[in-house]
């Protein structure tokens, strides 16, 4: 078990400083831009939904590289995964296009879409449309950190995190407020920052794949860049299932939300505050769900499944106990941590009881992210298509309605909601785990 542990703890905290970065990251320029009053705030918050909703429909390419390759290089056929990861991003290319059309053409209809107030709509419309275009280059980031773990180099994904996330930070606080010589360009210039990072990734990821492992990989050989037909229709279904998945939660996320947003301003930014310093509890469900792929996928690859389901299990015993320290901080010192993203006592005050409540609920979305990791690792694709769409629309959204809008419980009500949602989708995922047949369990092909 301890060599488990050891493993596992290596593959997992460079993911999770990984995460632990873009978290931060996204902390920081919430708290600058908060300095911009609480109308702003609301604006990033609905603008960060609106991304995850646009990230997760075409997520499933990412994912799905990710337990691919690992898979692959399990086995010891890195050839199929180099060609999986080049099909991966011809079909991100493409949808890297579609949204950025679709936020230069409607980025205010879909702010006006969410419910939020006239003068949200018309100050946040330029800055979603920036989201936008930081989202094209978002999804091929994400494909190429999906191939990166699948073969393991956890520790490179983090550099390149860490080498982004510094430069965005720069840029939202100088091209905000117009320091050091920079225009000073409001809530716009906290957009620009994050199209520039998310711009300067893509072009790190380049370099590092075409010309760092291609020595180790050959990943500019001409076989990698012919297409193979069952192989393009092997990662549509996979990358399609991954990707309903996640946007069946973040389209109920959209809607949650939209609920939030009529009970006010200062509850929307209220709901965003707690949102980011609870997404400090989603690091290391995150990093350690990611690792249950790498490592189940390996497993499976080399021809030893029941080693993979010890090491899910293990993996998922670590993230437990990291999300429950993490959450006793929190507990303690949600007012004093709130505190910093805002002076208006209306929007900090609330955002702390909704995380004094949620603290070790949040064990409820680790349970979620380690046991689905290790589901995808095995390729158990269509369960977790299933129960996503089946707990997103029966019980999340009917829940977050009632308690909000017939019971009239505001924003306690809709946190109610949320974590009984995560409850019945985590401990419907780890059942699923650990009932699955493992001694069936195979490497993934592409049906000819």
């Amino acid at each position: 078990m301890l060599r488990n542990w050891k493993e596992i703890l290596l593959l997992a905290i460079p993911s999770l400083v990984s995460f632990a970065s873009m978290t931060m990251t996204g902390t920081i320029n919430l708290i600058l831009v908060g300095q911009l009053g609480a109308l702003i705030i609301a604006i990033v918050g609905v603008s960060n939904i609106i991304m995850y909703n646009a990230f997760a429909l075409f997520s499933g390419i990412g994912h799905t590289v990710n337990y691919l390759v690992a898979q692959n290089h399990g086995a010891g056929d890195m050839k199929k995964g180099i060609q999986r990861t080049y099909i991966a991003m011809y079909m991100c290319l493409i949808f890297a296009l579609l949204i950025a059309v679709v936020g230069w053409v409607g980025a205010d209809d879909i702010l006006r879409w969410t419910g939020g107030s006239k003068e949200l709509v018309e100050t946040g419309d330029f800055y979603l449309e920036l989201r936008f275009y930081a989202m094209s280059f978002g999804i091929v980031n994400f494909a190429f950190h999906g191939f990166l773990r699948g073969i393991g180099a956890t520790k490179l994904s983090m550099v390149v995190s860490l080498l982004v996330n510094v430069p965005i930070i720069y840029l939202t606080y100088t091209l905000t407020f117009g320091h050091w010589g920079m225009p000073d360009l409001g809530l716009t210039g906290a957009g620009i920052a994050i199209l520039i990072g998310e711009g300067l990734q893509t072009l790190i990821c380049v370099f590092i794949f075409f010309i760092v492992l291609h020595k180790k990989y050959h990943t500019r050989s001409r076989i990698a860049f012919a297409i193979q037909w069952v192989e393009m229709k092997l990662l549509m279904i996979e990358s399609g299932k991954l990707g309903v998945q996640e946007f069946s939660l973040s389209i109920s996320m959209y809607i949650f939300t939209a609920f939030v947003a009529r009970l006010g301003d200062h509850a929307l930014a209220a709901n965003e505050v707690a949102l980011s310093i609870m997404s400090f509890g989603f690091m290391p469900a995150f990093a350690f769900g990611s690792t249950a792929t790498i490592l189940v996928g390996q497993h499976v690859g080399k021809g030893t499944p029941l080693k993979g389901r010890r090491v899910g299990t293990d993996t998922a015993i670590l993230g437990s106990i990291f999300l429950i320290l993490l959450g006793t901080v929190e507990f303690i010192f949600a007012k004093q941590i709130t505190h910093l993203y805002t002076n208006d006592p209306e929007v900090y005050k609330l955002a702390a009881y909704l995380i004094q409540v949620s603290a070790f609920l949040q064990i409820f979305d680790g349970l979620l992210n380690f046991y689905a990791g290790g589901l995808r690792g095995i390729g158990d694709t269509t369960f977790l298509l299933r129960v996503s769409f089946v707990v997103s629309w029966f019980i999340f959204v009917p829940l977050a309605y009632v308690f909000i809008f017939v019971f009239h419980w505001g924003s306690m009500g809709a946190w109610l909601a949320l974590y009984a949602f995560l409850m019945v989708f985590g401990i419907a995922v780890m059942v699923r785990f650990y009932r699955t047949d493992w001694t069936a369990v195979r490497l993934k092909e592409a049906s000819h």
